[in-house]
């Protein structure tokens, strides 16, 4: 697997080793009452996507999830617990990505902002059609989780399990 290219300096001409990083993500299942946010992206690729971003340099991973839900939302989250972390390469179809993937609880109504076309508030029976990058399988995991656990499990451990800076362990 090739993980670096070269560019030359427009200064020197000296070749300069480059590396090929996947690119960091984070996403919030969001729980409003008995349901889930996702949204309908407005650009490509296009499908119901649970709301989440790239990571932007100098936050943490919770900070990106509450930022990423805001903007795409309209609504303020606390991250309750991480799900999981998603790496296959084929994920996104424009870069390889690495997602980092937070249970959230809101209150009020989400209003689709940013890259959101729409939102919508979905049980695992009335998920809607197309989903985009690996989203199905966020939710299969999400269900599973949220049906093996007991309320006591269900807490973030974190420096930043807030992006506030509070822990609620």
């Amino acid at each position: 697997m090739v993980n670096t290219s070269f560019v030359t300096c427009p200064k020197c001409g000296e070749n300069i080793e480059q590396f090929r990083n996947p690119a960091p993500t984070a996403d919030a299942v969001i729980e409003v009452g008995d349901r889930i946010i996702l949204v309908n992206r407005k650009y490509p690729p296009y499908g119901w996507a649970v709301p989440g971003g790239f990571v932007e340099y100098g936050e943490t991973v919770e900070q990106a999830a509450v930022r990423e839900a805001k903007e795409e939302t309209s609504l303020d989250v606390t991250p309750v617990a991480l799900l999981g972390v998603y790496s296959d390469p084929h994920r996104d179809p424009r870069k390889h990505t690495i997602a980092t993937v937070f249970v959230a609880k809101a209150e009020g109504k989400p209003m689709a902002a940013d890259d959101a076309r729409s939102v919508g508030l979905f049980t695992e029976e009335d998920l809607p059609e197309p989903m985009a990058f690996d989203h199905r399988k966020v939710l299969e995991d999400y269900f599973r989780w949220k049906k093996l656990r007991t309320p006591k499990d269900r807490s973030v451990r974190s420096d930043d399990a807030t992006a506030k800076g509070k822990c609620r362990s």
